[in-house]
């Protein structure tokens, strides 16, 4: 197996990369890695740290920032980091690429270097979302498309419930539409047409699912357009953070808070890690013709070692071909 990382992107680059992939490259002795971006740049984080046989630097003397504009930055800078990653997945040189680089310029890396499968029409971003049960839920699209037809929600169901047998090992993945009500009638024209199509698929799909019962994961996958999709997501993020700091503000107001808040201490920590990114790795991109993963804009080294892993299960269960395989009966 062999897996290409952007090392320039996401907040805490390269530090987190090459951390990331050092540690990785330690516990796969079967998996090479590449490095891919300034050398001089991860040499210094490196600081002379002799590099294990299966991990090595690809030079690309380019970056594309958060600011950048995505189509024009993955078009004009060829040299970039992130598209040299694509096209090593394109050309064969690499089974696999992650980034946790600017989303949009991404998305456009996979669609305009490492290319759509054929049968897809709007490959999906798609993230786990935690819930209380520990399981998660696999939603998409969370924002690589704001629009989305019947037909696209179809393909994300099919996607869904792939990725999540053959990478999370779910036997039969419970799929669930995102709507205002959990009638089969209920919803714009988006869902109400979605709906019928994705009865038909070979997916154990459980109906429409309303946001507030996302969380006591009530289903394994959650299909939606981007648009809905991202401010789910957004919301529940805003949420949690402003539960937290609630709570922070609470047990910080007394000599009596700040002895309760030392009791339940682990409680809180055990919490916030449900919540936490860094243990998900990343998010598949999918519908494109090879394996692409985007990790956190502040993934950290553990973060990108997750995503590494994330990687290995999905190529060692060809997930790539297995969806092909299944949009081509379609």
């Amino acid at each position: 197996m062999r897996i290409a990382i952007d090392a320039m992107g996401g907040d805490n680059a390269p530090e987190a990369t090459v951390e990331g992939a050092l540690s990785a490259a330690a516990e796969w002795k079967d998996t090479d890695i590449t490095l891919v971006g300034d050398l001089e740049r991860i040499e210094s984080v490196l600081n002379g740290r002799a590099l294990p046989t299966n991990l090595s630097i690809r030079h690309a003397s380019e970056m594309i920032d958060a600011q950048d504009e995505p189509v024009k930055a993955v078009r004009r800078k060829k040299d970039a980091s992130m598209v040299v990653a694509g096209r090593m997945v394109r050309e064969g040189e690499a089974d696999a690429m992650i980034s946790a680089g600017n989303t949009g310029a991404l998305m456009t890396t996979g669609l305009l270097v490492v290319g759509r499968m054929e049968g897809i029409e709007r490959p999906a971003l798609a993230p786990m979302i935690p819930t209380i049960d520990d399981q998660g839920i696999l939603a998409l699209d969370l924002g690589a498309n704001m629009d989305a037809k019947p037909e696209h929600l179809a393909q994300y169901a099919l996607m869904g419930s792939l990725y999540r047998q053959k990478v999370h090992g779910v036997s039969s993945p419970r799929v669930g539409l995102l709507n205002v009500g959990t009638e089969a009638g209920k919803g714009n024209e988006l869902t109400k047409l979605a709906y019928p199509l994705i009865e038909q698929l070979p997916v154990n799909f459980v109906g429409n699912v309303e946001s507030r019962d996302v969380l006591t994961g009530n289903c394994d996958v959650l299909v939606c357009d981007g648009f809905a999709g991202n401010i789910m997501l957004k919301s529940l993020e805003g949420t949690a953070g402003a539960i937290f700091s609630l709570l922070k503000e609470q047990f910080t107001k007394s000599l009596k808070t700040k002895l309760a808040a030392a009791l339940i201490m682990p409680e809180l920590r055990s919490l916030k890690g449900k919540l936490d990114y860094k243990e998900h790795g990343g998010a598949p991109l999918l519908g494109l013709s090879g394996l692409v993963l985007k990790s956190h804009g502040s993934s950290d080294g553990v973060a990108v070692k997750n995503a590494v892993r994330q990687a290995r299960t999905a190529l060692q269960n060809r997930l790539v071909e297995s969806i092909s395989k299944e949009i081509s009966r379609k």
